[in-house]
């Protein structure tokens, strides 16, 4: 299965852990040629060991310059491009509105929506170039829902889905689909972190607060890194050669954020 993403040139942002890591695993596996940037070295040191066909840039993508060298790393590596997926994201405050501070609101939207918009403006040449291609997005269940004390990060993650429908009907002319996978509750560290700190600011327990969270999903189960992975090498293939504007969530059934 997903044979024909063997000679694919990839991109994956924030790759060297977590979902992003998983993301690349996966292409790896169906024959794709990876370039993976994370915003830490140490990361991308580790990931060597883990996929050694790789090959690896240092980006921050919320800043433009870098995601210059980034593309020309890309082009250096890979010579093209086919596939790119915008993973890169951060958290954001855990908060009411009338607390968070500037400094944070500029930061979650810098990196999770407009890391997302440098990284496909750059993109898009190189997959036209190719004759075509796919951009997946991560966006989030907070790309369609309220998050209440989430604020800065449902924002960005609905100016995702914006993005990338908006570009879907953009590029369908050149070949390009743009898709959005939405993951729920992924198990995980970051995920751990996230129903930590909404604990503290609800004054419950962290056990108290996963539960809530469950109650709302239809599975009653958190997804898996795996479950993201599976969705964006689907959109990515050709069995997913006809789907772009696509907003996919990837939740167990997510009802409602608390």
């Amino acid at each position: 299965m997903h044979a024909e993403m063997k000679r694919q040139r990839v991109l994956v942002t924030a790759g060297a852990r977590g979902i992003g890591l998983v993301i690349a695993q996966a292409f790896v596996r169906a024959g794709a040629q990876v370039h993976i940037c994370d915003v830490v070295q140490e990361r991308l040191d580790e990931v060597q060991g883990k996929i050694p066909s790789a090959t690896l840039s240092l980006c921050d993508v919320s800043n433009a310059s870098q995601v210059e060298h980034l593309f020309a790393d890309v082009e250096e590596h890979l010579g093209g491009l086919d596939v790119l997926v915008n993973n890169a994201g951060i958290a954001g405050p855990t908060a009411p509105i009338q607390d968070i501070t500037i400094e944070d609101w500029e930061r979650c939207i810098a990196v999770d929506l407009s890391g997302t918009f440098y990284c496909a403006r750059r993109a898009v040449p190189m997959l036209q170039a190719a004759g075509g291609g796919s951009i997946t997005n991560i966006s989030s269940v907070a790309g369609r829902l309220g998050y209440p004390l989430r604020t800065p990060y449902a924002a960005a993650k609905w100016g995702v889905v914006g993005l990338t429908k908006s570009l879907a009907i953009e590029l369908g002319s050149s070949g390009i689909r743009v898709n959005a996978v939405l993951p729920g509750f992924v198990k995980g560290e970051r995920s751990s972190e996230a129903i930590e700190a909404k604990a503290k600011v609800r004054g419950v327990s962290f056990e108290e607060q996963e539960e809530a969270i469950l109650e709302k999903v239809a599975l009653h189960t958190m997804v898996t890194a795996t479950d993201i992975a599976s969705m964006v090498l689907y959109l990515a293939s050709d069995a997913g050669n006809r789907i772009t504007g696509q907003a996919m969530s990837v939740c167990g059934g997510l009802e409602m954020l608390v």
